[in-house]
């Protein structure tokens, strides 16, 4: 097996060293800042805690190694964030790690974000990190892939950009085919029987997650702005008229045409109900309210009046009106609004307070307005037969499981079974932390911090392990690392010993202490 060494930055709890390790690879260094982190990092991997080279802001430079792996904070550029790029401090930290890496010249580099990095919306700042790569002097090619295609359970799709120092191993480079399915959920619960595989190529699910023989959805997804066979709606799950029923369902196909705003769901005023149906009154919409369902939202401002005690946030929102009116949704995907993190609400309401602005049209929508919070706690629910597990994340999520099979002839049929037999009985549960383990790849036994929240914070912040151990190990078929010779226990333990004297001196010199550091020039 190739020897070489890697250090780790953002080192998490040590995916991509029990990836780099299984092929060869001999860590002399990593970088974490999170305390949780840190602690399952060096209890798994037995490493003192004073082996870690901290803040990567904070460091000139790394001990000479072979191989440089980054799992770069996310957050600026995922879904979930505010897409603000390198408008988000977080984004910078990019700025450092090629910082490092220019400095220290490792023959090779695995760098992972996630998907939104590579969407168009990021174009440029995605462009900008490859123009800092090449003139870094390093080629380098981005891929975007999905774990599920590499024997993970999981629908995790992540930016991967591999570099080599010299061009003639990044032409040996290569990604494999993908492999989907050969890994599903019922191989990592614990109480489910496993279910046999079947073909991707017949997937014909909803939501790009799975489906089974017959068409269905191997799950049922809660909530009231999509539609569709396996959606379970509040009107499903809680007692309503048919009546109240009609009302929703014209709420739901309708919210999201233009003619309502410019949003992907936009609230309906009375007077949008009655063109649409002249014959619903504001109380039946009133009753909605009661029930839970629906909720009243001001839509349109006027600004009345202005004051000299107005704060930041304030100034800010009465300065985007358009001849003296202020629209809800505008404010909200307001670029200098998301930046800032303004409360568009809350600052609403206090200017209604102050007598500044007055609502002047008010609508109805959906109470459950975020898909991803579901309704009562629950998002989805997936079937043993679901070959795909949404993506694990650090905040966790309203994602259950259950143990039971549904067959059915029709999906009237298959509806009826999933809510009699498995939500009303209440039949479903969340992933444990050894199931988290083996979805994402890691051992069953990882030591981990006891609570929920800890532990899967470290699991969703983490690395897909079979996916790096796959990259690596073609990385180590390019010869990149041919000429290294193996490394003796000896060496090993020097290079450990020069780790643990490199990380004590960088403490030090923290601390106002001067001593020598192992710091290396650029090549």
């Amino acid at each position: 097996m190739t020897n070489f060494t890697f250090i780790d930055l953002f080192a998490g709890i040590g995916g991509f060293r029990l990836a780099l390790e299984s092929v060869g690879g001999h860590c002399i260094g990593f970088s974490e800042i999170a305390p949780d982190a840190i602690h399952s990092y060096c209890e798994n991997f037995n490493e003192p805690a004073y082996c870690n080279f901290g803040d990567i802001t904070k460091l000139d430079g790394l001990p000479l190694h072979d191989l440089m792996t980054a799992g770069v904070p996310c957050q600026s550029w995922s879904i979930a964030g505010k897409n603000l790029g390198f408008d988000d401090d977080r984004g910078q930290l990019w700025n450092d790690t090629l910082f490092l890496l220019n400095k220290v010249r490792p023959k090779a580099f695995i760098f992972e974000n996630v998907k939104g990095l590579a969407d168009p919306r990021n174009r440029n700042a995605l462009d900008y990190i490859m123009q800092r790569i090449s003139q870094a002097g390093y080629y380098a090619k981005k891929y975007v892939l999905n774990a599920y295609d590499y024997g993970v359970p999981q629908t995790r799709v992540r930016i991967y950009i591999i570099g080599f120092k010299e061009k003639k191993y990044l032409d040996k480079f290569n990604i494999p085919r993908p492999f989907p399915g050969i890994v599903q959920l019922s191989d990592v619960l614990d109480d489910t029987v496993k279910v046999a595989n079947h073909s991707m190529k017949e997937n014909k699910a909803q939501w790009s997650l799975s489906c089974n023989e017959q068409g269905f959805n191997d799950y049922f997804l809660f909530n009231d702005l999509r539609n569709g066979h396996t959606t379970i709606h509040s009107w499903d799950i809680q007692k309503t008229t048919e009546r109240q029923r009609h009302i929703c369902y014209l709420l739901l196909r309708n919210r999201r045409k233009s003619d309502y705003g410019f949003l992907d769901g936009n609230p309906l005023s009375l007077d949008h109900f009655q063109n649409l149906d002249s014959s619903i009154t504001h109380n039946e919409l009133e009753s909605l309210i009661d029930i839970g369902i629906l909720k009243k939202v001001s839509y349109l401002f006027e600004i009345i009046g202005r004051k000299d005690d107005t704060t930041e946030d304030e100034q800010l929102i009465l300065s985007l009106d358009e001849k003296g009116m202020l629209n809800y949704d505008k404010l909200k995907v307001d670029r200098e609004v998301k930046k800032r993190n303004v409360n568009v609400a809350e600052v609403l309401k206090r200017l209604e307070k102050k007598d500044i602005l007055r609502p002047i049209e008010e609508r109805y929508d959906f109470k459950n307005t975020k898909i991803s919070t579901g309704l009562g706690g629950v998002n989805r629910i997936f079937l043993p037969s679901s070959k795909i597990y949404p993506t694990l994340v650090a905040s966790d999520t309203n994602d259950f499981v259950t143990p039971i099979m549904l067959k059915a002839e029709t999906i009237e049929e298959f509806r009826e079974k999933f809510l009699k037999d498995i939500y009303e009985c209440h039949n479903y549960r969340k992933i444990t932390k050894s199931e988290a383990c083996r979805i994402q790849g890691f051992p069953d036994d990882f030591i981990l911090p006891p609570t929920r929240q800890r532990w899967m914070k470290l699991i969703g912040n983490s690395v897909a392990v079979p996916v790096v151990r796959i990259l690596a190990k073609n990385i180590v078929a390019t010869g990149v690392f041919a000429e290294n010779k193996e490394l003796s226990y000896e060496e090993k333990l020097s290079m450990r010993t020069t780790m643990q004297r490199y990380s004590l001196g960088h403490t030090f010199q923290k601390q106002g202490i001067q001593t020598e550091l192992f710091l290396t020039n650029a090549v």
